[in-house]
């Protein structure tokens, strides 16, 4: 149903006159009967009688008026859901336990009129799909990983470099160490179920394991983080990467140990991404928020921008 036409009967009806309709709605006469007669057709019912005093509903137009106002009150309501500041801020995350969870956290303490809606998207290819559709507003990732270049109208800055941890058991040989050289972690069995082909994750810790010579084993189901840790827990042999600021909880039981790695210590680069035509002002408050890219002080692969 045409809504100018819509507009235009509602109009008639509340001023009875054409002429005024059409002076009220900066268009002609004409069009304005063009107008109502297009909605009649659509209808199948005469919505106006012409009198010496105007036009006047008919029983019909007095039955669909208050219709015609619901419309174009949705219609309203429709529109100012995607205005720029009037729908959420939608952010992609990745997984809960991230640091960039913890970022979109801290950044909604600080600005909690700002609504947000924090999603969870499985691959760069999908977060990129997601911000040239407008599905999301931003997405934390680690770019541009090989293969898979940013478009062009595609943003990106560097938000955080989190290092990276080894993750062991109480019984595991380097579990009482205070630091470990990363050189060390050669001839360990490092455990990472989680590493898939074709994410970016995937590509950072091959690209890790072939320049310092580790072995990086991705076997086996992954059940998630709490087989994980469990598994982390009871086998000595096994040792696992873990960010310093990804939050996991474990029983006390396990006994589990986060040591920092060093001489070079590991990072993992986190960017923002975001479509360089998004004007949502929760946009440029997030931007604000997270500051300036910090400075580059670990490893990283040599395809990070």
């Amino acid at each position: 149903m045409d809504l100018d036409a819509v507009r235009t009967f509602v109009a008639a009806a509340d001023l009875g006159q054409f002429q005024e309709v059409a002076a009220e709605l900066t268009i002609s006469q004409q069009a304005v009967s063009k107008r109502v007669a297009t909605l009649e057709r659509q209808l199948g019912v005469r919505l106006f009688t012409r009198t010496p005093r105007g036009a006047e509903l008919t029983l019909d137009g007095q039955a669909f008026l208050p219709h015609a106002r619901e419309l174009l009150k949705a219609a309203e309501r429709a529109a100012a859901s995607v205005l720029p500041g009037r729908r959420p801020l939608r952010v992609d995350v990745i997984a809960s336990r991230l640091a960039t969870s913890g970022l979109m956290r801290d950044f909604h303490r600080a600005h909690p009129a700002t609504e947000l809606d924090v999603v969870k998207l499985f691959t760069v290819t999908a977060a990129v799909e997601a911000l040239r559709s407008g599905a999301i507003d931003a997405s934390f990732r680690a770019v541009a990983m090989p293969g898979h270049p940013l478009p062009e109208e595609i943003c990106a800055v560097r938000v955080l470099d989190e290092p990276l941890q080894l993750l062991t058991g109480p019984a595991h040989a380097l579990a009482a160490a205070r630091s470990v050289n990363l050189a060390r972690l050669a001839g360990h069995r490092l455990w990472m179920p989680g590493i898939e082909p074709g994410t970016e994750w995937g590509a950072y810790y091959d690209d890790l394991a072939a320049e310092f010579g580790l072995t990086i084993e991705a076997t086996g189901p992954n059940f998630g983080s709490d087989a994980l840790l469990d598994t982390i827990a009871d086998t000595p042999a096994l040792a696992t990467f873990i960010g310093a600021q990804t939050r996991l909880v474990w029983p006390e039981s396990h006994g589990l140990r986060r040591i920092p790695i060093v001489d070079p210590t590991p990072v993992y680069p986190h960017f923002l991404l975001w479509h360089r035509d998004n004007p949502h002002p929760g946009l440029a408050a997030l931007r604000a928020h997270l500051g300036p890219p910090p400075a580059v002080t670990g490893w990283t692969p040599g395809w990070v921008v």
